[in-house]
């Protein structure tokens, strides 16, 4: 069956495609709008679907539209009931009507689509899929599901069983791990349904001097779920605007928070866990990209096992609901090939971009070799190759680049990228050299869990290490990215650190670069010295000489 799978109910629209059980692409919508997140997450958006992400998901087959056997899309308006306690009262009844009349909009907006093969997938059931079924090695396992809300649930417990859900807890709304977080999000200043992680970072430079008072309002029920009762957040700390100094009442009132839900997070898998006996477990929704949470989680050594999918925001329902469309109908289901899954050009194509730009370029014989002497000279590479990545975090497809090695790296980094200078910058590893320098799960390939640096390398390394002596580490190794870690081993060659600090190709307030395009917009715009797009490498003194 060829399936296409549709997000766009509450934000970050995406759009995949499984064909006989295998994951062939998948993409974000802002990738092609250049839009943040796509649109913004509230009801009378939910009309937006991702007209370009699916159209280029078909390209990329060669598939038509009128090919597709099955369109899953990642919400159930029947599920929703009007008047539930969390919803929108205003406004929830359009976000409802927009879901029944999505069959309709896609078939206009890719004509030859069949609105009658649409197939509604739950929320949680799509977030589950996403993670269970896309992991390595799939088979019986636990999953568990944390976001802000579904169609009337914020959360999902449960197991599977030859590819067969079991559901065995569910936490109705207003109740909600995620919107509580949204909440301080925005009670901090930041923009909610998309700065959560800067609250995250911010986090570590507090302490939970509220948690008794959280503890009070936020805590796990007997049943496998949780209560989350109302939070005067203004009575905590002050409410914060605009760019306004932010306080040590902020970041306390932000390490408090992320600490209880770390504690809840530890009871409901430990719930889970003693109903099934499972040693493996599978996350997704949005709470999932809590690094810090998933590495408490890890640590404790409830499971043996534990995957998140690298999309594990609302975007990767898109994946979750065509695979769980495609395991209802029998297919066997292969697990996710990787995360590059979205657009990729050929040496052709990048070198007719570069000629219609009319910017100088080289072709090196060595291009690891030669963006380890820059990098070793200190300079900051941009870095366009293969796919683009699948899900938030920049993997060594569409990536800046710069030496660990200079702690003034970290502020030099945020201010090209124009964000707050407390925001940690990440660190790309050769995956034999993981476990000398970071404590914690390892493979860590898609950047989902933060690791401690050991001590006698803090010093080495100082840009890509957190005020907490931490670092959120991505692990390479040759078989799943070669010529990444051909230029990690370049570099340790020239250096001395099988380390580079990878962060992803973009400014403060847009997308992650994905064509060819934006990267010379972003390499025109920011002050990158080296732009390494296929085998071509760009050198601002040539373009700017």
């Amino acid at each position: 069956m060829r399936i296409l799978g549709i997000n766009s109910i509450f934000h970050d629209p995406a759009a995949a495609l499984v064909v006989d059980g295998k994951v062939v692409a998948a993409a974000d919508e802002e990738r092609f709008s250049r839009r943040k997140h796509g649109k913004r997450p509230v009801p009378f958006s939910a009309w937006e679907l991702p007209e370009m992400a699916a159209r280029w998901c078909l390209q990329e087959a060669g598939i038509e539209p009128g090919d597709v056997d099955a369109i899953a899309y990642s919400y159930d308006p029947h599920l929703a009931a009007r008047g539930t306690q969390g919803h929108d009262k205003n406004w929830e009844q359009l976000r409802t009507l927009y879901a029944h009349r999505a069959p309709y909009f896609l078939s206009t907006s890719l004509p030859g689509i069949d609105a009658g093969s649409f197939r509604y997938v739950p929320h949680h059931i799509a977030h589950a899929a996403s993670a269970a079924l896309a992991a390595p090695d799939p088979g019986d396992g636990d999953v568990l599901v944390l976001d802000g809300r579904g169609e009337a649930h914020s959360h999902l417990s449960g197991t599977y069983r030859d590819g067969a859900l079991t559901t065995l807890s569910t936490q109705a709304l207003p109740h909600s791990l995620g919107l509580m977080y949204e909440e301080l999000t925005e009670h901090l200043g930041f923009l909610r349904s998309s700065d959560e992680y800067k609250v995250m970072a911010l986090a570590s430079y507090g302490e939970p001097r509220f948690l008794d008072e959280m503890r009070k309002r936020v805590r796990a029920t007997e049943d496998g779920g949780f209560a989350v009762d109302p939070i005067d957040w203004g009575a905590l700390a002050k409410a914060r605007k605009d760019d306004a100094e932010m306080t040590d009442d902020h970041a306390d009132l932000a390490a408090s928070v992320q600490t209880r839900l770390e504690e809840v997070l530890l009871d409901l898998a430990s719930w889970l866990q003693a109903r099934t006996g499972s040693r493996r477990l599978a996350m997704a929704g949005g709470v999932a990209l809590n690094c810090v949470a998933n590495s408490r989680l890890a640590e404790a050594g409830l499971y043996d096992e534990i995957w998140v999918q690298p999309a594990a925001g609302d975007a990767g329902t898109a994946l979750g609901a065509a695979l769980h469309v495609a395991q209802e109908a029998g297919e066997p289901i292969e697990a996710m090939p990787g995360a590059a899954l979205g657009r990729g050009w050929d040496d052709r194509e990048l070198a007719a971009r570069l000629d219609a730009a009319h910017v100088p370029y080289e072709r090196p014989d060595d291009l690891a070799a030669t963006v380890a002497d820059a990098l070793a000279r200190n300079e900051i590479v941009a870095w366009f190759q293969g796919r683009s990545e699948w899900g938030p975090r920049a993997l060594g497809h569409r990536s800046l680049l710069a030496h660990p090695g200079h702690p003034g790296n970290l502020e030099r980094l945020n201010a090209v990228k124009g964000r707050e200078q407390f925001r940690p910058i990440a660190p790309m590893v050769a995956l034999d050299h993981a476990a000398e320098i970071f404590e914690g799960p390892l493979p860590s390939p898609y950047m989902l869990f933060v690791h401690r640096v050991r001590p006698e390398w803090r010093d080495r390394i100082a840009a890509v290490v957190h005020v907490d002596g931490t670092a959120r580490i991505q692990t390479v190794s040759p078989a799943d990215n070669p010529l990444v870690a051909d230029l990690i081993e370049a570099f340790r060659v020239r250096t001395g650190l099988p380390v580079v600090v990878n962060t992803s190709l973009n400014t403060a307030g847009r997308p992650m670069v994905d064509d060819p395009r934006d990267a010379l917009e972003c390499f025109g715009s920011a002050p990158v010295d080296l732009l390494a797009i296929g085998p071509y490498v760009v050198r601002r003194r040539g373009v700017f000489a």
